[in-house]
């Protein structure tokens, strides 16, 4: 048994070698957890009607604007390098990162209690179309997820942040399932009773369950937290470094609350038809562009202080032609298919066929931005690896306030539906990654742009050729020879199909000599490494 849980425990904190092992184990854990993510809206979306649903993703807003300035502002920006900066230090590396959380403690402490008191307020200005009984409702469900949810959300997220720097990805990939697991788990339980308490309930047990799940990080890792704040270079360092990122947060937030409040303009559901839409484009987006770019920002930083900057502008070519050999065939998939990807996923009894033609509307136009979307995410770690957050900075800024601009111009002036407002995101995005490469271009005096266009063209044309074929044979699945009004009659065409574009599209990148190809080898054998092991614990047991 002993040696057993040794070798469980040499498994699950195994540090992974390279930016491709790393990715994928990451891309595995959220490919599971997004899994029981789209389980959980499909569940909701069985037990409330689109405009209840408005409700509850509105009561997320506030507080979820609050753990993006706190977490996505600091951790990613800067904790995971300031970790490996002074991991040779021990003592300082232990002063430095304790201040670090210590200090955005306090500023969360103090958030919550001024967001709390002013929640009533603050709804009644970002929900400008709702009636008064759902600002109500939202404004408590709001209170309750900042002071139940997030200060769990936010110290697991510390520990995810340690556990990455020292290239550990496993336990804190398996964090974020168990929070999906418990929102589900009380929505079936207490839905019929409680209604949309019922989930809320479920949000703040799966936050206490996600630093839970994480704490033997910190117990495993060679770092001493202290309750101590030590004024020191490092610190004010970090938060010079952080404070451009952190106003890109805020001014991303704003956006998404202009969002939010020119869909309750929109009609009853308008929300919850953005916001699912949203998120499915978000799948593949996380599963591939954020993972990747959390994966890399290790191995990135360590180039930069090695001073290796040819293999530093080799990785940022590589890394782009990876991401885009994964995400054009998805945009394109998400383009001819998307009708059944919402139905697949949001169609219970409560989610009428006008919202679902709406939002697979919407998908497709976010669906457009896909590939420079997940590329965006590995460029700005580029740029927090030199550390460099203003560049970002200023070109979220820019691109932002575009995306306010043709929202406002769209739904004020124009009248669109709630489909306007995807494509002045994607048009946004596009523009964002677009001016992040150039920049990083001149800063890096070159990078080998030929080869990235030569190779992108020939997978846009293998991803184009492929969809023509798979969306002809979807015309004739769908009600010819499947009676797709039953969920998995949904599921069968999605995969039939789905097979058939994945293998022409492939076929053609091999005829095309698409130098990405390699990728599929390269990763069946690390997938069998991992099954190898898995299998080795499993005999082990038994």
């Amino acid at each position: 048994m002993n040696y057993l849980l040794n070798r469980t425990k040499n498994f699950i904190f195994a540090k992974q070698t390279s930016i491709f092992s790393s990715t994928l184990i990451l891309a595995a854990m959220v490919i599971i957890s997004r899994i029981f993510g789209f389980v959980r809206y499909r569940v909701l979306a069985g037990y409330f009607t689109k405009e209840e649903l408005d409700i509850y993703f509105a009561a997320f807003r506030i507080p979820d604007l609050v753990f993006e300035i706190l977490i996505t502002g600091a951790l990613t920006t800067a904790f995971i390098p300031f970790y490996i900066k002074y991991q040779k230090d021990k003592e300082a590396q232990s002063q430095n990162i304790s201040s670090i959380i210590n200090i955005i403690t306090l500023a969360l402490g103090g958030a919550i209690i001024v967001l709390t008191l002013c929640m009533p307020v603050i709804m009644e200005l970002i929900t400008p179309g709702f009636s008064q009984e759902k600002i109500h409702q939202i404004t408590f469900y709001s209170q309750l997820i900042l002071l139940g949810q997030l200060p769990f959300f936010i110290w697991g997220n510390f520990l995810t942040g340690i556990s990455q720097a020292r290239k550990l990805f496993i336990i804190p990939s398996i964090a974020p399932v168990l929070y999906n697991l418990c929102i589900i788990g009380a929505t079936f339980a207490f839905a019929p009773t409680l209604r949309l308490l019922a989930p809320v309930l479920g949000v703040i047990l799966g936050a206490i369950l996600f630093l839970v799940i994480q704490l033997p990080i910190l117990f495993s890792a060679d770092f001493r937290y202290q309750f101590i704040i030590r004024p020191t270079k490092a610190l004010n360092e970090f938060f010079s470094l952080i404070l451009p990122r952190i106003m890109t947060v805020i001014v991303a937030q704003i956006d998404a609350t202009i969002d939010l409040s020119l869909t309750t303009l929109l009609g009853a559901g308008s929300y919850t038809i953005f916001y699912l839409a949203q998120h499915l484009q978000l799948l593949p987006v996380s599963v591939i562009g954020i993972t990747f770019g959390q994966a890399s920002l290790p191995y990135l930083t360590e180039l930069y202080q090695k001073k290796n900057i040819n293999e530093f502008k080799k990785i940022i070519i590589d890394s782009v032609l990876n991401l885009f050999f994964f995400t054009i065939p998805f945009m394109a998939y998400f383009v001819f298919a998307r009708t059944p990807i919402v139905r697949f996923f949001f169609g219970a009894d409560k989610f009428d066929w006008e919202a679902t033609v709406l939002t697979a509307f919407t998908l497709s136009f976010f669906a457009l931005s896909l590939p420079l979307h997940s590329v965006y995410y590995f460029l700005t770690r580029c740029f927090y690896a030199l550390f460099d957050s203003k560049t970002p900075f200023y070109i979220g800024l820019f691109s932002i306030l575009f995306n306010t601009v043709l929202s406002l111009i769209s739904v004020l002036v124009l009248h669109l539906p709630v489909w306007a407002l995807s494509i002045s995101f994607s048009l946004s995005m596009s523009l964002n990654t677009i001016l992040l490469f150039v920049l990083l271009y001149r800063r890096l005096q070159g990078l080998d742009v030929g080869n990235l266009i030569r190779e992108t063209v020939k997978m846009g044309f293998a991803a184009a050729i492929a969809s023509v074929f798979a969306y002809s044979e979807q015309k004739l699945l769908d009600g010819l020879i499947l009676d797709t009004t039953r969920t998995i009659n949904v599921f069968l065409l999605l995969l039939f199909t789905g097979l058939t574009f994945v293998l022409i599209y492939l076929v053609l990148c091999w005829l095309f000599n698409v130098q990405q190809m390699y990728l599929i080898t390269k990763m069946a054998l690390k997938i069998k490494e991992y099954q190898r092991k898995i299998f080795e614990i499993y005999s082990d047991f038994q």
